[in-house]
């Protein structure tokens, strides 16, 4: 695996669990607390708490990439699940 093709994966994977990751933590709504900052949304939390969601976000990201790199490199891939990878008798090609 190239580093750029290991970049991508990792970036990928870190996006994906960002989204995932962010809900979580958030107490109550500016609106809720009753301190709507001036041009912000009424529905936006009222500590978002960034740093917290980037650092859990890059531990449960870094977890992940290693178990796929884990998993690469003893060999698995696709073709091993196999409800991905049904059958030919399946399509009712000739022959069968």
């Amino acid at each position: 695996m190239s580093l750029a093709f290991g970049a991508a994966i990792y970036f990928m994977i870190w996006w994906i669990l960002l989204f995932a990751i962010l809900p979580f933590g958030m107490r109550r709504t500016q609106e809720e607390a009753g301190e709507v900052v001036p041009g912000s949304e009424p529905s936006a939390p009222e500590r978002p708490q960034f740093l917290k969601v980037i650092v859990i976000t890059t531990i449960a990201a870094t977890v992940l990439f290693g178990v796929y790199l884990g998993l690469r490199n003893a060999g698995f891939g696709l073709d091993d699940i196999p409800f991905l990878n049904p059958p030919a008798s399946n399509y009712g090609l000739p022959g069968n």
